[in-house]
């Protein structure tokens, strides 16, 4: 095939004006075209007068593609070669394997030890997707928390109640595989070529059920509702672990143990540090939720485009160096979307976003973070980031005595003014005005201010007294580390993996997913 790159098409560009395109710079005719595809598409909107998008395409063609190369003179065209990932082929497919977690980085593990002639066993302390909806919109509804099933406990993890984001700062050629395995089970297909793909929480439940069916109906297993509470070792090889369901203990059998456990679980992380497997303190960040009205966010970014049918609603992303040394940035941006609330301790406040695949509600919201190094902690303690956040949690529950979220306008937390805010905040179960300054340690709040007024200067309207702040959102990554050494294995007890986003080696949904399937590579190589 042939890849031809800085394609640029106006917004309301159709699939004519793309092959158009083609037989100009290819100089042939549209007859001599069999297919193409997309293989990367941005919007570009640096020019509020000329917004555009910039398209890669790879086209195959019924004549000879190598004659038609010769006569091009750009490096905007070249030969297009496709390379396929390659599964291990040469396993002991006896080994038992468990794993701890039905997250991104647990369910991609255990797809591709199952592609590879494995059946796990899949531990999931939370409910199966179609129950887990139903207690987080209990939660949404009336303030009951299910401690063991939540936005951050549940099949699919903390990701299935979010905005589905699968852009990734990490380079490897594992990421085509993962967007390809979530288009196989029902994601949309833009998410193969769109610069910034997102499946929207919507369509991501209905994905998780479809990856647990393929697992379940090649062998795997998962056990909901079940709580991973100790390991046995033998000799420093893992032997079996123990599980805890409805208030019963038993053993499970295993050669290797994958840890792909989600940054909230906490209690997991103090059973490790007392089974002496290695863990160090890492930095991550705090902060909180803004929500702007979406119209203002597509104004910003678009100038009077912004009302074009053609153009999706508008996002943002950026980071700002303050002069204390700490940056202040925007986190998982949720466009069209709902800040949502995430607790999964009893009596403690944290707050998430969420978008459906449309992003069609009328506010947008972002995290807005700090962050946080383990210098801030005063301990040598490996877990002192943990007790960092509960900290924070637990002012924030304590404003109102109950899970309602603590806000604050720009207006007021910024500069002081009284605000009747003309936007509703979506945090369900509900919110409480107060005084975010109470919530946080000094240099949060600080800096929260200082990075506002100085991201305002590059979103013009960002800093607008009427955008809402609501507090805490604690958990955009793991506070801790669970060592391991270039086999991806703790070094205290042989066959224990750790894996993804809670262990300390991802952070969103696509790296998590890239660390499972490297976990699973380093499982089936391990004797």
């Amino acid at each position: 095939m042939i890849k031809i790159s800085n394609i640029k098409m106006p917004i309301s560009y159709n699939d004519a004006d793309i092959i158009k395109y083609i037989c100009k710079k290819l100089k042939i005719k549209a007859k001599h075209i069999i297919s193409f595809d997309l293989l990367k598409r941005s919007l570009d909107a640096r020019k509020k007068d000329d917004i555009k998008y910039i398209l890669s395409v790879k086209v195959k063609l019924n004549i000879d593609e190598n004659l038609v190369l010769k006569h091009i003179k750009t490096n905007y065209i070249s030969a297009y070669f496709e390379e396929k990932y390659q599964y291990i082929t040469e396993n002991n497919s006896d080994q038992k394997v468990v794993i701890i977690g039905s997250g991104p980085a647990g369910l991609f593990c255990a797809y591709t030890l199952i592609k590879c002639g494995i059946k796990p066993i899949i531990i999931e302390r939370g409910e199966k997707a179609e129950d887990r909806i139903k207690s987080v919109n209990k939660f949404f509804e009336c303030g009951i928390l299910n401690l063991q099933s939540n936005i951050q406990f549940g099949e699919g993890g903390a990701g299935t109640f979010s905005d589905g984001k699968l852009n990734t700062g990490i380079k490897d050629k594992r990421i085509k595989l993962v967007l390809e395995i979530f288009v196989k089970f029902g994601a949309p297909k833009e998410i193969l070529y769109d610069q910034k793909p997102h499946i929207g929480t919507d369509i991501l439940r209905n994905v998780v059920i479809n990856f647990r069916e393929y697992i379940e109906n090649n062998g795997g297993k998962f056990f909901f509702n079940t709580q991973f509470t100790d390991f046995f070792s033998e000799k420093s090889r893992i032997k079996s672990v123990t599980v805890l369901k409805d208030g019963i203990k038993s053993q499970i059998d295993c050669d290797s143990l994958v840890l792909a456990i989600g940054h909230s679980a906490r209690d997991t992380f103090y059973k490790l540090f007392e089974n002496k497997i290695n863990l160090k303190q890492k930095p991550f960040a705090v902060g909180v939720r803004i929500e702007h009205k979406q119209e203002l966010i597509n104004r910003i970014q678009y100038g009077y485009e912004y009302n074009n049918s053609n153009l999706p609603v508008a996002d943002y992303k950026t980071a700002v160096h303050l002069p204390n040394g700490r940056s202040v940035y925007t986190f998982c941006m949720c466009p069209g979307g709902y800040v949502v609330g995430a607790a999964s301790e009893q009596n403690r406040v944290v707050v998430n976003g969420m978008s459906n695949f449309k992003r069609d509600n009328e506010n947008a919201n972002s995290a807005l973070l700090v962050n946080v190094l383990p210098a801030d902690f005063k301990s040598d303690f490996p877990l002192a980031g943990i007790e960092f956040q509960r900290k924070i949690e637990e002012n924030a529950y304590n404003v109102s005595n109950n899970y309602f979220a603590p806000y604050q306008t720009v207006g007021s937390f910024v500069f002081g003014k009284s605000v009747n805010s003309n936007i509703n905040p979506t945090y369900k179960p509900g919110v409480t005005e107060c005084d975010l300054n109470i919530i946080f340690p000094e240099f949060i709040t600080n800096s929260l201010k200082e990075g506002i007024l100085l991201i305002d200067r590059k979103l013009k309207g960002f800093a607008d007294e009427n955008a809402i702040l609501t507090a805490p959102e604690t958990r955009s990554s793991s506070p801790v580390r669970i060592i391991r050494n270039s086999e991806f294995m703790t070094d205290t007890v042989l066959g224990v993996f750790p894996c993804g986003e809670g262990a300390g080696y991802a952070g969103g949904i696509t790296s998590a997913a890239v660390d499972g399937i490297k976990v699973a590579e380093a499982v089936l190589k391990y004797k």
